[in-house]
């Protein structure tokens, strides 16, 4: 038998449809673990890959994040005959006389990222990692918590960590200052923008982050805590849930956008946490469905080494797409989507009969992320106006694309000066040599008028480039209006698909138009009138691109501008349906009038949120 990565997914054949088949993939996804945890338990290491911090607090994580999982898992009833390992090792972890202790915190620390699981835990299930420990280990424990919280954390989400911990040390009946925790709540509520959306930080970037971490541990505090804070936090998520919504398609898959995205099925953390603050945003039958498709799209990807454990990636093992601060043990914050473990089995999730996904309308803007949803048969695109994130590792390609897909995920690049050789897809690149080349990184200005987009952006000082981007569905419209000081080159890519083996896709290239038809999809631009021509190009992309297939096919549209104006317009499409080659490809949308756009632009634009200058927190 010929090795199939995929059959090592510990939720393969696992229908994922009730609380059993939670519970048993829960089980399935931590069990490949035991074979890494260190002697005394208090250390868990799967490699040798390396984030930017220490060893230590890496082996912590592969500890801790596990516990967003088997917390609710174990509140709920649930059977897990490891409890003794995580006394054991909390107990020698917090020992600085112990070989495995995790390390004294001396500042903002990534231990205190993975305390916040640690809290969670102890708030959830004292019966199991904290009563089992004599005093000697209390006091280590509580004496670590709190030293650890007397750092400053970020600005961001992690002040959410040390509430969690604060959590826990009232439940403990441990004496703290709470002062503080009151400070982060009220500096947490400076990052709210409206509408139920917030951003993680003074930045300007709104990604999956906000439901999995800034909505997630808010709706957690909401069922640990009763006040009028609690109100609001469920008050945002039920207003945010009628948006996020539209980011996930009919089979589960959900856009993937921006960092963090080897967390996988995090993604399903918000509707997760939800039911676990019993707060029906949607009918509980939507609530159902959105988490447990989402968690069943991954059944049959080969996201697991051989022996079972989850690798830094996405669809598949892959270090190109990673952060620097994802060690071995980061992505077991996946465990997030399990919180509805900690619910009886008479609880409406688990009683309510799963409903599928409610994508109407079809066309739906968001202001707030700066997005046009769009749905389809067997996907959810997302035209994006384009975010900023200068510090991540492709945050260009996390954040700027003009379009982001469920079924056709995005791709990062491998090689920066690989210009005949870039995927570009949901891109359009520059290059002054033919070698180098600039991307959208940041916008100057970003607006959405009824469902267009529009955008104001510099790839170098001296080049300004306008884009519009316009639904046209299944197709949608990119008008670039360039005024560049020198003659450049350009490439501009619709939706990268599988490529098969041996050659069997179909690629066409002609003058002004590329289409690529793989074993189950078809992807395609062209153009739609430009002021320069441009050539079809089939582009056979570098291999661990893309974040859902190793290998893809991405059409594009490449030419060269001259000094002065150029007006670029194209149509993209791509579908989950190679027969749309002889149907939707052959009528392509029409030319959008430019003068029209400005004017709708200037009549009803509003400016998108995600790139408004953040203020400082409250």
């Amino acid at each position: 038998m010929i090795y199939d990565p995929a059959s090592t997914n510990p939720l393969a054949g696992n229908p994922l449809e009730n609380r059993t088949d939670m519970r048993r993939a829960l089980i399935d996804l931590f069990y490949p673990l035991l074979p890494y945890f260190s002697k005394g338990n208090a250390r868990v290491r799967i490699d040798a890959a390396g984030a930017h911090f220490d060893r230590a607090a890496a082996d912590l994580e592969g500890f801790a994040r596990p516990l967003w999982g088997l917390a609710p898992l174990g509140a709920g009833g649930g059977d897990f005959g490891h409890w003794n390992r995580y006394a054991e090792g909390i107990a020698n972890g917090v020992d600085p006389s112990h070989p495995e202790y995790w390390g004294t915190v001396n500042g903002r620390d990534q231990r205190m990222v993975e305390l916040a699981a640690l809290g969670f835990a102890l708030t959830l299930v004292p019966d199991k990692i904290w009563q089992p420990l004599d005093n000697r280990a209390r006091n280590n424990l509580v004496a670590y918590l709190k030293h650890a919280r007397t750092f400053d954390y970020a600005d961001n989400n992690w002040k959410f960590f040390r509430v969690l911990v604060d959590i826990a040390l009232d439940r403990l009946g441990i004496e703290f200052d709470r002062s503080l925790t009151e400070d982060y709540l009220r500096e947490l509520d400076g990052l709210y923008i409206a509408d139920g959306w917030y951003r993680d930080g003074n930045v300007r970037r709104i990604d999956h982050y906000i439901p999995f971490a800034m909505h997630f541990y808010g709706l957690i505090y909401s069922k640990l805590v009763d006040d009028d804070r609690a109100d609001r936090y469920r008050e945002r998520a039920v207003l945010f849930a009628k948006d996020f919504r539209h980011w996930f398609a009919p089979d589960g898959a959900t856009v993937p956008f921006g960092r963090s995205l080897t967390y996988r099925f995090a993604c399903a953390g918000f509707w997760s946490a939800l039911a676990f603050a019993d707060v029906e945003a949607l009918p509980w039958g939507e609530i159902k469905g959105l988490c447990l498709r989402h968690l069943r799209w991954w059944a049959d990807k080969p996201i697991a080494n051989r022996d079972g454990t989850l690798p830094i990636g996405y669809g598949y093992p892959n270090l190109l797409m990673s952060e620097n601060y994802n060690s071995a043990g980061s992505p077991y914050w996946a465990f997030k989507a399990f919180l509805p473990l900690a619910l009886s089995e008479t609880h409406p999730f688990w009683t309510a009969e799963e409903n599928p996904l409610v994508a109407e309308p079809a066309i739906v803007p968001l202001k707030h992320p700066g997005m046009v949803m769009m749905h389809g048969k067997a996907d959810v695109v997302a035209l994006s106006s384009g975010q900023e994130n200068l510090q991540m590792r492709f945050g260009p390609e996390k954040y700027a694309k003009f379009a982001y897909s469920a079924r056709y995920g995005f791709s990062v690049e491998s090689d920066e000066r690989a210009f005949a050789g870039g995927a570009f897809d949901g891109m359009l690149a520059f290059s002054d040599d033919g070698l180098h080349y600039r991307v959208r990184e940041a916008n100057e200005e970003a607006k959405l008028a009824g469902d267009t987009l529009y955008a104001k952006w510099s790839p170098w000082s001296g080049v300004t480039v306008e884009t519009w981007l316009i639904p046209a569905a299944p197709w949608h419209i990119r008008l670039h209006k360039i005024t560049t000081p020198r003659p450049l080159h350009t490439a501009e890519g619709g939706f990268a698909i599988a490529r098969r083996d041996f050659e069997t896709d179909t690629l066409s290239s002609q003058k002004g138009a590329a289409y690529v038809v793989g074993e189950a999809d078809f992807s395609g631009i062209v153009d739609l009138g430009s002021t320069v021509a441009r050539d079809g190009l089939a582009q056979k992309a570098p291999p661990n691109t893309n974040l859902i297939v190793a290998k893809t096919l991405v059409p594009q549209l490449r030419g060269a501008i001259p000094t002065g104006e150029t007006i670029l317009v194209s149509a993209v499409l791509a579908e989950h349906d190679p027969a749309v080659v002889s149907g939707a490809w052959t009528t392509p949308p029409a030319k959008p009038d430019l003068d029209a756009l400005r004017a709708l632009i200037a009549e009803k634009g509003v400016a998108v949120s995600a790139i408004e200058a953040p203020g400082l927190l409250a």
